[in-house]
């Protein structure tokens, strides 16, 4: 075949440029090939147009035949077949040209080259390579290129190396929007939302204007750390028309409102926007579901397919953790039945809200049934049920399944351990807490503060107090935060040691880190059990004063009692009526029962009076009024409160201890025998037969 002769060539050039572009956009392979015969047979005056049809194949294999078929080859030329093997998932294809072009020495990489394999570490996590080629970038003096800045950041921030990417930030002679924004949604994904709105606030104030990626890398930050007035400053920004329209600054918007609790201004985005797709009503039905409003959440549920957009498995997952109940479990059923007619049913993140939601509802046999039918090699299934486990008091099986997990060799995570941990602290067995113990550390699980935070609540369960506290001054103080103060204050409480938990409540205030209601709780609950009526008023009147809104009911009850075991009855009654909040069962039954203590039939009748209101169902409040009557010898009135108890049909559950020991010897099997002979005896006393 003879190519076309060369003073037709330059009429024709533009005419092949045109086709080049159209067959790159319409990714048209066959015109590609007729094209590129055509090229060769053109001769050296097309040779210019061989980097437009490598773009113009679109698939690598074939990129890459082409590239290996040229005998002249440039840098644009490697930055682009490099360029898409990073596009189609082969970084480390990528990578290998990268190297043998350096190996061969014939072109240097340029500022177009450094973002693409520098991505490409990224992509692959190869931190050694990323840190080595950021020296090359040094030496070759690109790093005062914008581009190679930004992909440096994102690299480090990719790495949770938050500190390194800050530097190269730091170095940039100029910051991008892009720099920005890079740096904002780093910090946020390595868990520094302050330092992203930190950030934020300084690229404003340097005049840089924001763009849709910086409303999207920033309103997460605002939406975790509750900044809803900065949240609504930014709604003001996107709502002006500044940004364009785009449905991810809006769907952000509606997702920062559900976060920071705001479920109507949420609302009120949602219906103002002109165009919704499935993120937009699944975040809309998160925020119903996530306060509670399972009605309005299956509303927009119904609402979106009547509009044509069908739920995706996050919409779903959404709905079936908002019928975590027995009053909604019909809706979640009817959710289930929904998802297997869709083939959703397999998906990932509706498995596990299922078991989570099975087991929420106390069905943790449905729960087992749909973990049977999941993928056994993934983390998150396992996750949920063994917290259902542990939500229905199935410690012992939950230790099993994380055992059988290790078997099958799936790799657990930070949430396994989470919800794994807890099971151990209900058993309280000291042996098996020094195990995991021993596990965690061989697998480097204790570098994480929950995972810390939950050997701390076991050994503190297991009454090993030495052991909880080594564990509590192992963690960094700048990584002691509330949760971790709050567990181990609460170990030295039920432990019996209330001044000790006293103390650390006050080191805690001094070490800046401020109490919630839980810490309040933990630390009024070892006043009480400990007896400590001054420190206990202390520490209620230092809430009133400086935390009031931390105050909850617990609390109450915890001075309620404390002043009824020290005999102050009429004190506590006081207390009662004059507290803000609706008195909860546990306050009145905390004053009943040192009424029953002390003897006080007046108050005690008023508090019982209010507890058979409150839990018509409850033995135990007769019970207790019972004893009080007994207390004071009114038999008559004891034996007639029984009688309705009676007629009630209510029994008091027989109390019941468990004895575990690693031997069956005889001296055990004796002892056993003598408590059985005994119990029997009791249960032979009519009135003692009757409680």
């Amino acid at each position: 075949m003879n190519g076309p002769s060369h003073h037709t060539l330059p009429k024709t050039t533009h005419l092949v440029i045109k086709l080049v572009q159209q067959y790159a956009a319409t990714k048209s392979i066959a015109g590609t090939k007729q094209l590129h015969a055509f090229i060769i047979t053109s001769g050296p005056l097309f040779t210019h147009l061989r980097s437009s049809l490598v773009r113009a194949y679109g698939h690598v294999s074939n990129v890459r035949i082409l590239f290996d078929e040229m005998s002249e080859r440039s840098s644009f030329l490697y930055n682009t077949v490099m360029k898409m093997y990073a596009q189609n998932g082969a970084s480390h294809d990528s990578l290998k040209m990268f190297l043998g072009m350096l190996r061969l020495g014939e072109y240097n990489p340029d500022n177009y080259t450094y973002p693409i394999v520098i991505k490409a570490c990224t992509d692959l996590a190869w931190r050694k390579l990323g840190i080595a080629l950021h020296g090359r970038v040094l030496i070759t003096g690109f790093d005062m290129d914008t581009f190679v800045g930004n992909c440096l950041i994102a690299m480090y921030m990719n790495f949770g190396e938050v500190k390194a990417a800050r530097k190269v930030f730091d170095a940039m002679w100029e910051h991008s929007v892009v720099s920005w924004n890079t740096l904002i949604s780093g910090y946020f994904k390595n868990a520094y939302a302050k330092e992203a709105l930190v950030v934020f606030d300084w690229m404003l104030k340097s005049g840089v204007e924001p763009d849709c990626a910086s409303v999207v890398s920033v309103l997460p930050a605002c939406g975790y750390l509750k900044e809803i007035e900065m949240g609504r400053m930014i709604h003001e920004l996107v709502a002006s028309g500044r940004l364009g329209k785009n449905i991810a600054a809006w769907n952000a918007l509606v997702d920062m409102y559900v976060k920071c609790g705001s479920v109507n201004e949420a609302r009120l985005v949602f219906d103002r926007m002109s165009e919704r797709d499935v993120v937009t009503w699944t975040s809309m039905i998160n925020g119903y579901a996530l306060n509670g409003d399972v009605r309005n959440a299956l509303g927009l549920f119904q609402l979106m397919q009547f509009e044509g957009v069908r739920p995706n498995s996050l919409t779903i997952g959404s709905l079936l953790s908002a019928c975590s109940s027995l009053y909604y479990l019909k809706h979640g059923r009817s959710l289930h039945a929904w998802t297997i007619k869709q083939n959703l049913e397999c998906e990932v993140i509706v498995e596990t809200a299922l078991i989570d939601m099975y087991a929420k509802c106390n069905l943790v046999k449905l729960s087992f049934r749909v973990f049977a039918r999941t993928s056994k090699k993934k983390t998150v299934p396992w996750n949920a049920i063994l917290a259902g486990c542990v939500h229905n008091g199935l410690a012992r099986e939950a230790v099993e399944l994380f055992r059988q997990m290790l078997v099958e060799v799936v790799e657990p995570n930070d949430a396994t351990l989470n919800s794994l941990l807890p099971a151990y602290a209900i058993l309280a067995d000291l042996q098996q807490a020094m195990n995991i113990h021993c596990y965690l550390i061989r697998y480097g699980f204790l570098s994480v503060v929950e995972v810390s935070t939950g050997l701390i609540d076991i050994y503190s369960k297991c009454g090993s107090l030495e052991s909880a506290h080594k564990m509590f001054s192992e963690i960094p103080i700048k990584d002691k935060d509330i949760v971790v103060w709050s567990v181990i204050i609460a170990g030295y409480g039920m432990n019996g040691h209330g001044e000790t938990a006293v103390s650390l409540f006050k080191e805690m205030v001094q070490s800046g880190v401020q109490p919630n209601e839980v810490t309040f709780t933990s630390a009024l609950h070892a006043c009480s059990h400990g007896g400590l009526l001054d420190e206990g008023l202390d520490l209620f009147k230092f809430m009133l004063e400086n935390h009031q809104t931390c105050s909850r009911a617990d609390h109450y009850t915890c001075i309620v009692d404390l002043l009824g075991r020290a005999g102050r009855l009429d004190e506590a009654y006081d207390l009662i009526r004059t507290m803000p909040l609706k008195p909860t069962h546990a306050v009145w039954g905390a004053l009943l029962g040192a009424c029953v203590i002390h003897g006080n039939v007046e108050l005690g009748e008023v508090a019982a009076k209010w507890l058979f209101e409150l839990e018509p169902e409850n033995p135990g409040n007769y019970v207790l009024l019972s004893k009080l009557y007994a207390a004071v010898r009114r038999w008559k009135d004891a034996e007639n409160l029984r009688d309705v108890m009676d007629e009630k049909g209510l029994r008091k559950a027989p109390a019941h201890s468990l004895v575990e020991s690693p031997c069956s010897s005889d001296w055990l099997k004796e002892s056993l025998s003598s408590i059985n002979n005994y119990v029997r005896g009791m249960r032979m006393a009519p009135y003692l037969y009757r409680i």
